[in-house]
């Protein structure tokens, strides 16, 4: 400690020496709630932290010809118009420490339950150079999510981004925390960044997840409802950056994002704010970058560690070809769609296995589960094409081949659901539908 402070006390008379603690200061000209228009700051950087007045920290949003644009992070009293703004000389970083784990924390680094910082910080890059393309390698361990609709029908690889995509209470967020369960003993770090919640709704999480003793492997980086539009901005890039520090170290992560729909939102608010001219639906020209630079850090990475990217987005009367589900869509390996009508029948998991998909299938399979996968899967999408003509005929009157074909897809489909938090081996799945393979080898 003391080492630390010495090493402090010379960096700072360093600077002195050479001017180089001197900043530029600049002046408030004009408050929009969480955005400060600042002129006067004219050697800033782009993304640079600042200091509002003492009163609260920032960073550079937008650099103009005669001002900058500041989103407001944090605040202790109200930012008024001729306050000073000094700049930092030095960019916006996050703060990460190894006694994280098991916590839930923001992305200031402090503890959400006991409101104290850790000790041992060191400073995270927020943004930082993605992962060049000859640095990645290929997706084929696969990621055991304890649900059967996934694992052995549309199955998620290690660092693969497999959307969670479906209307409000149909069971998206469960689905994740079944996957974070499922971890247990597979040497995977789960990290869940709960975007624009409720402090409830963060807390029931937390003692879900530790009363299953998932929380020893898991950290839940919160930025609620009540946090600043730039806070719920930046957040899931923080974890991002602590993601890619475990996997540069060689450790598995799993990253579940809560959801990607709130965060675009607050990132149209944040350009409404700043003046940016607002594109489709008021959101800027910008939001497909801003999606696609956050979930291209998921991937399989050269010293054979992972990040997986499981990103919630949640849609309106099941309609999945609005702008922000398409954007991501198209970014991710493909998605898991739960569908509303489904859930109120009573499957659960929810899944609508005619919607969803996993564009790389087999290929993240262990060969007895992508066997029997494969079969599964197309007597189920035939069940589910003639049940809605045929679910109101009479059995009787069907001839024995469509009979014995509708009761098989009905029988598979039931042995889909099961209870939250209660997962599957993948031996428990293979014993789950040996009766499909027993029906081929009869045919």
């Amino acid at each position: 400690m003391n080492n630390y402070i010495d090493e402090l006390l010379q960096t700072k008379l360093s600077k002195i020496k050479t001017n180089e603690n001197v900043y530029n200061v600049g002046k408030v000209v004009k408050v929009s709630e969480f955005m400060i228009e600042v002129e006067g700051l004219e050697e800033v950087k782009f993304f640079e932290q600042v200091n509002i007045a003492h009163k609260g920290i920032g960073y550079v949003s937008t650099i103009n010809s005669n001002s900058v644009v500041i989103g407001v992070l944090k605040q202790s009293e109200p930012i008024l118009k001729d306050d000073l703004v000094y700049s930092t000389g030095e960019l916006l970083t996050a703060t990460f420490s190894n006694e994280m784990g098991g916590r839930i924390i923001d992305m200031f680094g402090e503890d959400k339950i006991s409101g104290k910082k850790f000790s041992n910080m060191t400073k995270l890059d927020i943004e930082s150079e993605q992962i060049p393309i000859m640095d990645r390698t290929k997706v084929c361990r696969p990621l055991r999510t304890g649900i059967v609709g996934i694992d052995l029908i549309y199955p998620i690889g290690k660092g693969q981004r497999q959307l969670i995509i479906g209307d409000k209470k149909t069971g998206k967020t469960q689905l994740c925390l079944d996957a974070i369960v499922s971890q247990k003993g597979q040497n995977v770090i789960c990290l869940y960044i709960a975007i624009g919640k409720t402090k409830k709704e963060v807390k029931s999480i937390y003692y879900e997840l530790f009363k299953r003793g998932a929380m020893n492997y898991t950290t839940i980086l919160a930025a609620t409802n009540d946090d600043l539009p730039t806070v719920l901005y930046l957040t899931p890039y923080v974890g991002l950056s602590m993601a890619e520090k475990f996997m540069k170290s060689g450790k598995d992560v799993l990253v579940i994002i809560d959801d990607l729909k709130r965060h675009a939102d607050s990132h149209r608010e944040i350009s409404l704010m700043s003046g940016v001219t607002p594109g489709r639906d008021a959101y800027p020209a910008d939001i497909f970058y801003t999606h696609s630079r956050l979930l291209e850090r998921g991937c399989q990475y050269k010293n054979g560690a992972s990040i997986t990217i499981l990103p919630i987005v949640e849609t309106k009367g099941g309609d999945i070809t609005d702008y922000i589900s398409t954007n991501v869509i198209s970014i991710t390996d493909g998605q898991i769609v739960l569908s509303e009508k489904a859930f109120n029948k009573g499957q659960k998991p929810a899944i609508d296995y005619g919607l969803s998909v996993s564009r790389l299938g087999g290929a993240v399979q262990e060969a007895n589960i992508k066997k029997l996968g494969s079969k599964v899967r197309m007597k189920l999408l035939n069940y589910l094409d003639t049940r809605d003509v045929y679910e109101l005929a009479n059995m009787d009157e069907m001839n024995e081949d469509l009979r014995n074909r509708i009761n098989e897809g009905k029988k598979i489909l039931d042995n889909l659901n099961q209870p939250k938090f209660y997962p599957y081996s993948f031996d428990q799945i293979i014993e789950k539908f040996k009766f499909v393979e027993e029906s081929n080898n009869e045919n």
